[in-house]
């Protein structure tokens, strides 16, 4: 049979039809070992929390307090020298606790100054947990009984100073009420676990 054109044309395209499925069979196997767009052996990367959005719930439904979730206030105690308090109240619609951090960390002054040391004994049992509404006490000693004001004190005027929840967090900067300064001893001055009540935090 004499070699035409036509002859040609069609092997030609009974190849191209044979790569063509080759090829189809090949990638059928590739995709049912593996999901489509994630090559073997790589995972994708975990997605990571927004800084700004809610924190997750623990096993129990709770959170950890955040000062998005609070309202802040402090002022001197009447009639207690050498003391403060500090309040929180969550304002959110969530419960929340101070489990991871039982104590506010707090500074007078900048952040290379060392935060206050925690009076032990005031630690209560269990962790402060606040539900929508309720609101939680620290009482602060600004300094050691006879200062400040005693001679060689190194004590300074305060109308505000620095709250963090956490050890990482970014200080939040809490006025006193009405702004009047406070005399302080950053070096003896001491502050109290969280407590459920003003009545508990008044022993200290």
């Amino acid at each position: 049979m004499p070699f035409t054109d036509t002859t040609a044309c069609r092997a030609v395209a009974a190849a191209l039809l044979a790569t063509a499925a080759l090829a189809l069979t090949t990638a059928c196997h590739e995709i049912s070992g593996n999901r489509i767009g994630n090559p073997a052996g790589v995972s994708p990367a975990p997605t990571s929390r927004e800084d700004g959005e809610n924190p997750s719930p623990g096993p129990d439904g709770r959170v950890a307090c955040t000062p998005e979730m609070l309202r802040f206030h402090a002022g001197a105690m009447p009639r207690r020298t050498h003391r403060m308090l500090l309040t929180v109240t969550n304002s959110s619609g969530r419960t929340c606790h101070f489990a991871a951090q039982r104590f506010p960390l707090l500074r007078f002054g900048d952040d290379r100054q060392p935060t206050l040391a925690a009076i032990a004994a005031s630690r209560p049992s269990t962790a402060v947990s606040l539900a929508p509404g309720d609101t939680a006490y620290a009482t602060i000693t600004t300094s050691a009984a006879g200062g400040p004001g005693g001679r060689g004190h190194r004590g300074r005027k305060i109308s505000q100073f620095g709250v963090a929840l956490t050890g990482r967090a970014t200080p939040t900067q809490v006025g006193l009420d009405g702004r009047a300064p406070v005399h302080v001893d950053p070096r003896t001055a001491t502050v109290t676990y969280w407590q459920t009540s003003l009545e508990a935090a008044r022993k200290w």
